[in-house]
């Protein structure tokens, strides 16, 4: 697999290629926001991941997710030393898929690469059910991926469509927290439980029903359908 590491100190990169080549990646290394950028052009050989550090010399890694975002569907993993979840939301709400926080055992972020790029090939290759949901005030269009309040759309993450469409296909039932982790993210790794948590939190907050995804206290979550 290509893989887009975004990282200014050489020496870390230097170090993190070493390990990501001898586990089969194919490393190109992006030292500022702009050359990510400019690697990610249209035309270039695609990419399986995109490993973005935050701390970027010449813009806003939160910036530079955005636009990565707008040019191309490469999953993102975020490298960051910010462990709230608040930052943790806001870069998941413009399109990271996953995040990494600093310091990190190198086990888990090769973990976190293979989860993610195992989701993405089977969101590629799996067929959308031709349906379409209504619950309350809020639309889902599974063919088109696309969500609406009272008429507005709501832009989401691939996976926190994934997530709103399993809870709502079933409204009213109680996921638990393990068969979620395993069909959105398509794993049984501990450590997604907490992603599961943001993901939630920020579905919550982008759709302003914050009554919408119950928590079920030691079990999971479920849709509670909102009146019209």
């Amino acid at each position: 697999m290509r893989l887009l590491l975004v990282e200014d100190d050489n020496h870390v990169a230097a170090a993190l290629s070493a390990v990501l080549t001898r586990h089969g990646f194919d490393v190109t290394h992006a030292r500022n926001g702009e050359e990510a950028l400019r690697a990610l052009v249209p035309e270039s050989d695609g990419f399986g991941v995109v490993l973005l550090d935050l701390g970027l010399p010449d813009q806003d890694g939160y910036e530079v997710c955005g636009k990565i975002r707008k040019r191309t569907s490469t999953p993102v993993i975020m490298v960051t030393a910010r462990s709230d979840v608040r930052s943790r939301i806001h870069g998941l709400n413009l399109g990271a898929d996953d995040y990494v926080v600093k310091p990190y055992d190198t086990g888990e972020l090769l973990a976190r690469i293979h989860a993610v790029s195992r989701r993405t090939a089977h969101e590629e290759s799996a067929q959308t059910a031709d349906s379409l949901l209504h619950l309350g005030p809020m639309r889902i269009e599974l063919p088109t991926r696309q969500v609406s309040v009272d008429g507005s759309v709501v832009q989401l993450t691939r996976k926190e469509f994934d997530l709103l469409a399993l809870l709502a296909q079933r409204p009213g039932v109680v996921f638990r927290r393990e068969q979620i982790i395993s069909e959105v993210w398509q794993t049984s790794w501990e450590g997604t439980g907490r992603t599961l948590e943001v993901h939630v939190a920020s579905l919550r907050a982008k759709l302003r029903l914050p009554a919408l995804i119950e928590t079920v206290r030691g079990v999971g979550y479920r849709l509670v359908a909102p009146a019209a």
